[in-house]
């Protein structure tokens, strides 16, 4: 660390990104990526628009977010986009926690949201998963600070239903509640539903998952006209410009082809299903996910152990330290045929695994 770092962030723990080496080819089941490439009309959108890189891009996005507002029933005044979910999660822990307040979120979930407090300085408070991983509903309800919930929640994949949520936006009015979707087209339902009722929510989604955009870095998210403002007064007192032409491009294609996009997240949905059998009949406990990706233990495998076993054959997953987790892996639903090799794989080191005991 140099002696120029300020002392406002030399004891920030940054976010640690998923694996991306490059020492040979993996199946990476270990992001939560797309298995499917973005159809072939959104690379001529993106081609086709290469050639007006010299000039900026439209800071309002306005293509996009008209486009979305007609996709999802809403109007352009509570769209946002911005360059990926992440960004918005940045700007609505800048926009929306009082020092005063602070953030709540659960012990077990996306590593941003302290990440975001810490980097603003900001009080925050860790609320513990149930015993089954799924939310404590009761202790989210008692809370006053701005709630901020992965829902399907990562990197368990645990949904929560709208009628809950719902619970939690109304039983107190004045508590903001930011509601992160990432997940949320692979079975879970959204709770976009809820925006006509409640003006305490922000809907926060992302291009990355369902729309083969990972690459492209594009978030969008939904709120009433004055919530989006604030956002807006943000991105503008920022980076106006930070969603680039090819990425806007790239994205209003693939609006337009929603029905492809339905068709591949049901795709993954059924290859989900079928890994999660088959790992349950070689004796996983497997969460019930809803989002693309499985949360999986093995009784007489360790979580490292199995995470190493499997990258040591060309595969890698997600594993985590923190102790609660340190025995689960979690496994991005690839193609069908990188998750036949998956488990396969996963076969073959149970085998080894019991023939050394």
């Amino acid at each position: 660390m140099s002696r120029f770092f300020s002392s406002r962030y030399r004891d920030l723990e940054a976010y640690v990104p998923g694996e991306q080496p490059k020492e040979m080819r993996y199946i990476k089941l270990n992001t939560n990526e797309s298995p499917f490439p973005p159809p072939a009309s959104v690379c001529e959108a993106v081609a086709a628009e290469a050639l007006k890189l010299p000039l900026y891009p439209d800071p309002e996005c306005t293509e996009l977010r008209e486009s979305l507002a007609a996709l999802y029933g809403v109007s352009k005044e509570e769209t946002f986009v911005t360059n990926g979910s992440d960004d918005i999660l940045n700007f609505a822990f800048m926009a929306f926690v009082e020092p005063s307040v602070g953030a709540a979120f659960a012990d077990i979930t996306y590593g941003f949201y302290e990440v975001f407090a810490e980097l603003h300085h900001l009080p925050y408070r860790k609320i513990p998963l149930l015993d089954d991983f799924s939310l404590d509903l009761d202790a989210f309800k008692k809370a006053n600070e701005v709630l901020f919930i992965a829902n399907p929640n990562a990197p368990t994949g645990i949904a929560l239903s709208v009628a809950k949520i719902e619970e939690l936006i109304a039983d107190k009015p004045d508590r903001m509640v930011v509601i992160d979707e990432a997940y949320v087209e692979f079975g879970a339902e959204s709770c976009l539903q809820l925006l006509k009722k409640y003006d305490n929510l922000l809907v926060v989604r992302t291009f990355s998952k369902s729309r083969s955009l990972a690459g492209g870095r594009l978030g969008y998210a939904f709120g009433r006209p004055e919530i989006i403002a604030e956002l807006n007064t943000l991105k503008y007192s920022m980076n106006p410009y930070n969603v680039n032409r090819l990425t806007l491009a790239a994205g209003a294609e693939i609006l337009r082809l929603d029905g492809v996009i339905k068709e591949n997240c049901r795709q993954i949905q059924l290859i989900r299903e079928k890994t999660a059998k088959e790992l349950k009949d070689m004796g996983f406990f497997v969460t019930d996910s809803l989002a693309n990706f499985l949360f999986a233990r093995h009784p007489r495998l360790s979580g490292e152990e199995y995470y190493l076993e499997l990258k040591k054959r060309g595969i890698l997953v997600r594993h985590f330290s923190n102790p609660r987790i340190a025995e689960f892996n979690r496994i991005s639903i690839g193609s069908a045929e990188d998750m036949d090799s998956f488990c396969r794989i996963t076969r073959e080191i149970l085998k080894t695994k019991e023939n050394t005991l």
